[in-house]
C-alpha cells in the first residue's frame, strides 16, 4: 500500500466518500468500551474523525505521510507515520500496550495488509474479552445517474489491467477475505438480519461532488496513477468529454454520489 496514494493525497482527501453515521453507531453499539480506538490505514482521516466522537481517544496510523498530512486534527486524535510492518516494540510504543485498545477499526484498507502477521498484532492490542475488529470497504459502484454512470462503467473496465489483484476482495465486498474474528449480532444494520455472523453488512456512503471533483475522485484511484506510470491516461478527452456532456445533462453542477459500503464486525 506503501505510496499507491502518495501523489494524489490531495485527490483522495476531496473526493473519496463520508462513511455514514449509522455504520460508527452501529460499531459502537457492539463496542462496550469506548476509550481508545485504533484506526489503521487511516489515509486522511475519513474514519478517524467521527470515531473522535464516540471515543476518548483515537490513534490513527498510516505509511503515507501525504495522506495524514491531510486529515482533519482533532485533541483526541493522535497520527502517526508508521513502517509498513510494525515490531512488538514499535506497536506498542505507537498504539498501546497489549489489552490496550478497545476497537480497531481499517476502512478501504485492508485488502492491502499482509493479513496473518497485521491479525497477530490486532489481538495483541485488543482488550480481552469485549475487544471488536471491524473493517469495511465500498466497491466501483459510485452511483451518480444512469447517464453518467454508464460512461463510468466504460472507463472502469478499460482501468481493469491496472488494479492490482487485491482489488478482487473489494469487488467481492470483503465476504471472501479471512476474517478471523467471532460474530456478532446483526440486528439495526439497517437490513434487520439477525443473530450472530461476520457476513459483510451492508450500508451506503455519499458525496456531494461537482462535476471536477467527480474527476479528482477517479484521479484518487490507485489504478488511475498505476496506469499514467505505465503512460495510460485512462481520463483522456474523449472520455471527459462523454462524463461531462452526461454530467451536464441534468443541469446540476453539484451531485449526490452515492456508493455501497460492505462491513466486516467481529470480537476476540
Amino acid at each position: 500500500m506503501a505510496g499507491l496514494f502518495d501523489t494524489q493525497a490531495r485527490d483522495y482527501a476531496n473526493a473519496r466518500p463520508q462513511y455514514p453515521p449509522l455504520l460508527f453507531s452501529f460499531v459502537a453499539k457492539h463496542t462496550p468500551y469506548r476509550r481508545l480506538a485504533w484506526d489503521v490505514g487511516t489515509g486522511s482521516g475519513q474514519a478517524a474523525l467521527p470515531l473522535s466522537e464516540i471515543f476518548e481517544r483515537v490513534i490513527a496510523t498510516d505509511v503515507s505521510e501525504q495522506q495524514i498530512s491531510y486529515a482533519p486534527r482533532r485533541p483526541n486524535i493522535t497520527y502517526a507515520v508508521t513502517p509498513r510492518a510494525m515490531s512488538l516494540e514499535e506497536l506498542e510504543s505507537t498504539v498501546g500496550a497489549e489489552g490496550s485498545v478497545d476497537l480497531v477499526t481499517v476502512a478501504q484498507a485492508l485488502h492491502f495488509f499482509e493479513l496473518e502477521s497485521f491479525y497477530g498484532q490486532v489481538k495483541h492490542v485488543l482488550r480481552k474479552p469485549g475487544g471488536v475488529f471491524a473493517a469495511w470497504c465500498y466497491n466501483r459502484e459510485a452511483v451518480v445517474n444512469p447517464s453518467v454512470d454508464r460512461v463510468f462503467q466504460d472507463l472502469y473496465r478499460a482501468s481493469d489491467p491496472f488494479w492490482t489483484p487485491a482489488r478482487q476482495l473489494v469487488d467481492n465486498e470483503y465476504a471472501t477475505i479471512d476474517f478471523p474474528f467471532r460474530g456478532v449480532a446483526q440486528e439495526g444494520s439497517g437490513e434487520e438480519e439477525r443473530g450472530s455472523s461476520t457476513a459483510p453488512i451492508k450500508f451506503w456512503a455519499t458525496k456531494e461532488l461537482g462535476f471536477e471533483g467527480y474527476l479528482s475522485l477517479i484521479r484518487s484511484w490507485s489504478a488511475y496513477q498505476i496506469a499514467k506510470g505505465k503512460g495510460v491516461e485512462l481520463l483522456d478527452d474523449e472520455i471527459v468529454a462523454r462524463l461531462k456532456e452526461a454530467w451536464c445533462a441534468s443541469g446540476e453542477e453539484v451531485k449526490t454520489v452515492t456508493w455501497p459500503v460492505s462491513l466486516r464486525i467481529g470480537v476476540v
